[in-house]
């Protein structure tokens, strides 16, 4: 099992953005930042999550445990929808990279349990 935790940080909404992707199961131990352009706050959750599913596919998960603090991107993963339709492209998206996974779940998480993920997209924001 791999648990993927992902966090962003905007300076503005839309701003700045960076994304912070932590994981760790199976033996490893992952970690991923980057700046992602300008986007709001949402649609940087949304991208945190698309790339850190990315980034564990090649671990080769037999259940994936995904860790988020946003609220709109645990929703809109757990019930398969979502209304706005930026948000419907990156919904699309992870469920096509979540596709070949045999077995994942999402939780939400409050922030205070997301400290790694956050730590990564906050620092990369200020660099």
């Amino acid at each position: 099992m791999i648990e993927l935790y992902t966090d962003a940080a905007t300076r503005g909404n839309p701003g700045e953005s960076a994304i912070g992707v932590y994981w760790k199961g199976n033996g490893e131990v992952g970690m991923y930042a980057t700046k992602i352009g300008s986007y709001s706050n949402h649609e940087a959750e949304f991208i945190a999550l698309r790339d850190g599913i990315q980034q564990i596919l090649s671990l080769k998960p037999d259940i994936l445990s995904i860790r988020v603090d946003s609220k709109i991107v645990y929703d809109a993963v757990d019930r398969g929808f979502v209304k706005n339709p930026v948000f419907k492209v990156y919904l699309a998206e992870i469920e096509s990279l979540l596709a070949p996974i045999p077995m994942y779940f999402i939780k939400w998480i409050p922030e205070k349990e997301n400290k790694a993920a956050h730590r990564l997209a906050t620092d990369k924001l200020r660099e």
